[in-house]
This record gives C-alpha cells, structure tokens and sequence, in this order.
C-alpha cells in the first residue's frame, strides 16, 4: 500500500443548477489538468513524487462562487498554486462562468491552512 503524502484537491461549485454532472466532470478534469501543469513547472521534484504516489485527487463541493474565491485567496496567502477554471460557454453556462478551482498536490498540514475540512466530497 503506498504512503500518499500529496494531494491534489479540486473544487467545485454546486450552485450552478444548470451545470450537469457531467459537464461538471469535465470541469474537475480541466481544473486536474491545470493544477498538474502548474505543479511541474514550478515545483518538478513534488510533482514527480506525487505522480509516484499515484497521483491522488479529492473532489470538494463549495456551494457559492463566494466560498470559492474565499479558497482560492487562502491558497494564494499561503504561495500554493492554483488553477481557477471559466468556462467557454458553449453548452450549458454562460461564458466566462468560473466553476472550479483546481489546487496543485499539497500536504495534509497545507490542507488545513486552506480549511478544506469544513467542505464535503463531490
């Protein structure tokens, strides 16, 4: 069994009504991208050993644009990485509509800086 010491965490918002799960998917995925290609450019040796590990994910609802953005600031306050995610607007929401906030792999110590604690699995 193997020790995960990173993880990446995604958020997303559950306010959006007209966002479906899968459009929602595809949000978690952009964000999971994003944040992974921050994460090697910037810090290659974390993000190798996360890839290592298996490359864990954990999915979190936040119920407002608010409550996102309130995270986003906390992670930068503490110089972690993060990818917000807008949309194109092509299916379901508007242009521009951001939905997700994906978070390059992080410690548990450094998860708690962020109070992703309070928030509950997608």
């Amino acid at each position: 069994m193997l020790d995960f010491k990173y993880k990446m965490v995604i958020l997303i918002r559950t306010d959006l009504k007209e966002m479906h799960k899968g459009k929602a998917a595809v949000q978690i995925a952009h964000a999971a991208v994003k944040a992974a290609d921050i994460m090697r450019a910037l810090k290659p040796s974390i993000y190798k050993e996360w890839m290592r590990e298996g490359q864990k994910k954990v999915v979190l609802k936040v119920s407002s644009l608010e409550k996102l953005i309130y995270h986003e600031s906390l992670a930068k306050k503490e110089g972690i990485p993060c990818a917000l995610i807008a949309d194109a607007g092509l299916t379901q929401i508007p242009p521009g509509t951001i939905t997700a906030l994906g978070i390059v792999p992080i410690t548990e110590e450094q998860a708690k800086t962020l109070e992703l604690d309070e928030l509950k699995l997608y």
